[in-house]
């Protein structure tokens, strides 16, 4: 009987939803909308301190760049933001696991 050879093939690159550009789809959009927003609010706050149009609109544009780079997911389908997500969700993790040692095996 001849043995039969399965073999798998997994494609790359290919993308489980629509990307606007490599690495930021609907998703990341959304997210880095909020970050604008936030941004701009800042920015809002800088104005009311310093007046200064100029550095207001340099804080929005920073706050728009920024938001989206930082939401751009990598080569490890990764983004910042998630990677930040990750470490939270990490920290509150169980890190210590306390155990009693108990006799093994019937050993009296």
């Amino acid at each position: 009987m001849e043995e039969q050879k399965w073999e798998l093939y997994i494609p790359s690159g290919v993308k489980a939803e629509n990307e606007l550009f490599n690495g930021f789809g609907r998703r990341e959009l959304l997210q880095s909308m909020a970050g604008s927003l936030l941004g701009a609010g800042i920015a809002f706050l800088l104005w009311l301190c310093t007046r200064n149009v100029a550095f207001t609109v340099v804080a929005v544009l920073t706050g728009i760049f920024g938001s989206v780079m930082m939401c751009t997911k990598d080569m490890n389908n990764q983004s910042v933001v998630d990677q930040i997500g990750n470490m939270i969700r990490f920290a509150r993790n169980q890190q210590i696991y306390p155990y009693r040692a108990l006799k093994e095996w019937g050993e009296v």
